[in-house]
């Protein structure tokens, strides 16, 4: 059972890792296989994602909230339908179907086979190739204003959706996307984090049922990750969208082949088991 220290620990990686393209949900799973820890579970990591996802709501509060007031009014007001906050409501509503589809026609091998450590660190390498194919042929030069469009977030979500493996990573992911489609590095990670609130909210709250029920953490534990997580979360995300700014993904795609290797290397030398 995942206790107090243990919990300390996986909040502080799940801020620290939920917005870099590296995949917090991969880090859980290895950092509690190395030290020998209980498999938390699907259930435990989305919930401590509610504490990233705060971080996300009031970093972007102003955003967020022009969003949602424009897009309201809108549906009574057809002037305010053209207005970029109107039409983002409803690419992020449009985006999030894709996650949301296949995350319940997949829960049972959400929970159980995607968390294999051997796909894991698969995952890991495969999309960090994808991630520097993109990142150094994008043209970098599409803004969400001028060039989002429905078919846009419909790519974003499917690319999103990859995230329900661990070793994919949401925010590597749906950036992935975006700069294959030629958005800016910047314009691709803030709609990427807009994209996630509706699928990180609605997980999290669908799995806050089954904590403390059968092998999922206790309330204690669980509540003092997911606290630890919107701090350094809200952190984490200031720190990331300022590098990007000036600096390509390269750090990110190394360290993700590196740790790939290292996951696959160790199941394969009976360091860690495969399965929780």
């Amino acid at each position: 059972m995942i206790g107090w220290f243990e919990a300390v620990i996986l909040g502080l990686i799940q801020g620290l890792t939920e917005f870099l393209p590296i995949s917090s949900s991969a880090h859980i799973r290895v950092v509690s296989a190395f030290f020998h820890w209980p498999d938390p579970g699907a259930a435990f990591t989305a919930v401590i994602q509610l504490g990233t996802e705060a971080a996300v709501l009031i970093y972007f509060r102003k955003e967020i909230w022009e969003i949602i007031s424009t897009w309201t009014r809108s549906l009574f007001n057809p002037s305010l339908r053209g207005e970029f906050a109107a039409r983002m409501g409803w690419y992020v509503i449009v985006g999030s179907l894709p996650i949301g589809i296949f995350g319940l026609l997949f829960k049972d091998q959400i929970e159980t086979v995607f968390r294999d450590l051997r796909l894991i660190g698969t995952t890991l390498i495969v999309f960090a190739i994808i991630l520097w194919f993109a990142d150094h042929t994008a043209r970098n030069k599409l803004t969400l204003e001028k060039h989002l469009s429905f078919t846009h977030a419909i790519v974003y979500g499917l690319a999103q959706s990859l995230a329900l493996i661990p070793g994919v990573s949401r925010s590597g992911g749906t950036i992935t996307a975006g700069l294959l489609l030629d958005y800016r590095r910047e314009d691709a990670a803030k709609y990427s984090f807009l994209l996630a609130i509706p699928a990180v909210l609605s997980s999290g709250m669908l799995e806050l049922t089954q904590i403390g029920e059968g092998q999922a953490p206790d309330w204690g534990p669980t509540i003092l990750a997911t606290v630890i997580s919107f701090f350094v979360g809200y952190a984490a995300v200031a720190w990331f969208l300022k590098y990007i700014s000036s600096h390509r993904f390269t750090l990110f795609v190394v360290y993700r082949i590196a740790l790939g290797f290292f996951v696959i290397l160790a199941v394969s030398l009976g360091w860690i088991p495969a399965q929780g």
